[in-house]
């Protein structure tokens, strides 16, 4: 380092460097601590094995020692090690400032390596690396007279620590078996804390700086060979090392899963059947030339369960029902979907038996909810979930609370259950939508789409997909190493409409347009800085840059802004995976690519144990992002607003981030007097894209409806008072956070969502036309 310009106020920097590359080693390497110089030299070298398929990012952390305070971050440096030549010694200064004189020089050599090549899986995103597994056994010499404990931590493995207690009785291990899962290239070590007195093995054992105890270097060990690597006059201890050639429990691709390309082809008889009735067909349509048309939704509690019920009893009235083979949801139009989904052949009968199911659960008095019978049930099953192997949090509370508000009793349905609802392509296939975020950040900054339907549940931006029974259960490297029991759906409704994951930054941003407050508080501080000398460089190479840690100040803010008062805790089925050399040209990847840690992959593959999911209206409150995946090739969008703010605002919102992701979605072109009264109908479209959907917005509005309580058929005096709603005020009815309407009120809003539909029809005609148009044309 030279002419270090930053460390004590009163005296030199006392220096030291860390070193961390953590696709090829979790432990965190660092030099020596030179003493009282700005111009400290180390001379030391550090060695580590990479996988050259894998993106790897070596950071460089310069800190200043100090003994009575935390010590000093004074220089991050991220540098792409794909960016180095083979065979060569690259001498590289990094300097954080262009103006300064300061700068850090470290040498670097990559070079080949011997044996034999690892074995990988990749989807171009996502790499899937060899795994081991390592049994640990104690055999006993003779009986203990007290307990004792064993410690074994193999880092970065899925089990990570395990302790093993030694009694009167004999070895007990309440952890389990003593099995651990690492990646087998990862210089991979097992730490093992004896008790008392110790008599070590010669063969393998080194001692740890730290603590003492004996490090087993676990690739030094013979492959399926049984090995003594510590032994005392109480008891050996063995380990056996073996490859770990499980197949993949997850599903590691972009392309739809063979079940919903199963249903897909059903899906296409009961759409073509039903269009060719719609508008008098003389011919039947070919699979090609049937459009595949989508509903999606906005969230709104209870106004949005109920407008979904009534939207679709106008489109089973005007038989167009069987014309649809999707339906997306996300917070309140899921609890109508979970519902229907329930029956079989839900869409193949008349709604009212449901609808007025809904009705009984809206108007019902909800004080119960709150009674000590009541907190019981919920205190008995939070405890058996636990027990199960789940982290509990307000959010599943919540869930259980929902299950009351909608249910009459206990409600064992799960989302895998609803296979049962497509098998045969009777009704459309459901999506239901989150959104995956990060502590510390901000859904501004940090957020992934993540879908479920009844077959599986996904990363849209990582193409990883595991079963839908299988969320929520232990994965590591793909490989699903504890099975969990299948969450009842109202735990999945509580995260996918959970309201009580606000927070500060979210309330700011809703009452201020200004993005600057937040920026300077909750981002990180990120610049890109050139080497010298400067290497040649490619497309999928990441500039070197420099990273500033925020102040103790700015770190208080930013977590007060962005901790949210609960968040749904499932277990990341994506730990263990690192990203591909050349994740960031990858065409899937860059469609969902929009977080600030995209083109940082150690932070975006941190590998958390638990993802944290959210109700996705607290970022774009739109359940389409799944439904614009291009393998679904969907032609015609019918969206269904219920959001109790703006409908204009958010439809601006969803058009701006598909703009800016490049996903075709049409321009929306609505002047400020049109966003003050909206009508209740809009078609927009791009005709010179002819990837682009078609799309029908029908905002939930008190347009015509006021005069009219049928489509061309007028109120009398004494009706009129049904046409009036009030949508919009503080005072209304059908607020947010309103779980409880009269019938009066359930009826009319039911009756104002219908009749939207019905009002409407001939422009979703016309679209459906259009769609089936598009079709010919492609097909010549």
């Amino acid at each position: 380092m030279r002419n270090l310009q930053r460390g004590d106020v009163l005296s030199q920097a006392d220096c030291y460097v860390t070193l961390w590359l953590p696709t090829a080693t979790c432990e965190k390497s660092r030099t020596k601590t030179v003493r009282n110089s700005n111009n400290p030299v180390w001379n030391e070298t550090f060695y580590y094995r990479i996988q050259s398929q894998v993106k790897n990012v070596l950071e460089l952390t310069v800190c200043d020692e100090d003994f009575a305070t935390r010590d000093d971050h004074l220089l991050s440096v991220l540098f792409d090690t794909a960016k180095l030549p083979l065979e060569r010694t690259v001498l590289l200064c990094f300097k954080p400032d262009p103006k300064a004189t300061e700068e850090l020089e470290v040498e670097f050599r990559l070079e080949t390596t011997s044996g034999p090549h690892e074995a990988i899986a990749t989807n171009g995103v996502l790499v899937c690396r060899e795994l081991c597994c390592l049994e640990v056994e104690v055999a006993e010499k003779q009986q203990q007279k007290s307990k004792k404990e064993l410690s074994l931590t193999v880092k970065g493995s899925f089990e990570g620590t395990r302790d093993i207690a030694l009694g009167p009785e004999g070895v007990v291990s309440p952890a389990g078996p003593s099995r651990f899962h690492y990646i087998k290239y990862a210089e991979p070590t097992l730490d093992v804390m004896l008790p008392k007195k110790r008599q070590y093995h010669p063969w393998t054992c080194k001692f740890s700086t730290e603590t003492g105890s004996p490090v087993v270097m676990l690739n030094s060990l013979p492959m399926g060979r049984k090995t003594t690597i510590a032994e005392e006059k109480r008891f050996d201890l063995n380990v056996k090392a073996e490859n770990w050639n499980e197949d993949l429990d997850m599903r590691f691709g972009f392309s739809l899963c063979s079940e919903e390309m199963n249903f897909l082809w059903k899906r296409k008889r009961y759409v073509a059947n039903a269009l060719k009735n719609v508008f008098h067909l003389q011919q039947d349509l070919q699979p090609c030339e049937v459009p595949v048309v989508a509903i999606i939704t906005t969230g709104g509690g209870l106004k949005s369960m109920t407008g979904l019920y009534g939207s679709l009893q106008a489109l089973k009235k005007l038989n167009l029902l069987d014309c649809i083979t999707y339906i997306s949801g996300l917070s309140g139009t899921t609890w109508t979907m979970a519902s229907l989904y329930r029956d079989a052949y839900w869409s193949q009968k008349d709604l009212d038996w449901h609808i007025g199911e809904a009705q009984k659960q809206a108007t019902k008095c909800k004080m119960s909810c709150f009674s000590m019978d009541r907190m019981k049930y919920y205190n008995k099953q939070l405890c058996q979930r636990k027990k199960d192997g789940y982290r509990t949090s307000f959010i599943d509370l919540w869930g259980l609370m929902i299950e009351y508000l909608l249910n009459d009793g206990k409600d064992p349905h799960k989302l895998s259950e609803q296979r049962a609802a497509v098998c045969e392509g009777q009704n459309p296939l459901p999506i239901y939508v989150s959104v995956c975020v990060r502590d510390n950040y901000s859904t501004h900054d940090f957020k992934e789409w993540v879908e479920f339907t009844p077959y599986e549940v996904g990363l849209l931006k990582y193409g990883a997909f595991i079963r839908t029974e299988n969320f929520g259960s232990e994965f590591f490297m793909g490989r699903m190493l504890k099975k969990l029991p299948e969450s009842r759906i109202c735990y999945l409704q509580g995260m996918w409409s959970s309201i009580f994951s606000v927070n500060l930054l979210q309330i700011w941003g809703i009452s201020h347009s200004s993005e600057d407050f937040w920026k300077r508080w909750t981002q990180d501080r990120i610049e890109d800085v050139d080497e010298d000398p400067v290497l040649p460089t490619r497309p999928h190479e990441l500039r070197t840059r420099t990273y500033t840690p925020p102040g103790p100040l700015s770190n208080a803010l930013r977590g007060a802004l962005t901790d949210r008062f609960s968040v749904a805790q499932h277990h990341n089925f994506l730990k263990g995976y690192q990203l591909h050399n050349n994740y960031l040209e990858n065409e899937h990847f860059c469609r969902w690519k929009d977080t600030v840690l995209d083109t940082r992959p150690n932070q975006l593959m941190q590998n958390p144990n638990h993802l944290g999911m959210i109700d996705a209206g607290f970022f774009i409150n739109t359940s389409s992002a799944p439904l614009l995946r291009p393998q679904r090739e969907v032609d015609v969008f019918i969206y269904l607003s219920y959001t109790t703010g703006s409908h204009s605002s958010t439809l601006d919102k969803t058009c701006k981030y598909y703009s800016e992701q490049q996903i075709p979605f049409p321009k929306i072109s609505l002047s400020d007097e049109e966003k003050k009264n909206l009508k209740e109908c809009y078609l927009f479209q791009d005709p010179d894209s002819p990837r682009c959907p078609i799309v029908i917005f029908l905002p939930l509005v008190n347009d015509t409806f006021r005069e009219y309580k049928a489509p061309g058929v007028k109120r009398s005096c004494s009706e009129m008072e049904g046409g009036q709603l009030d949508l919009t005020s503080r005072t209304s009815p059908y607020r947010m956070f309103s779980v409880r309407y009269s019938d009066e009120n359930y009826r009319r809003l039911l009756n104002l969502s219908e009749y939207n539909i019905l009002n409407n029809s001939q422009v979703i005609m016309q679209a459906l036309q259009m769609a089936m148009q598009r079709k010919r044309q492609n097909m010549c």
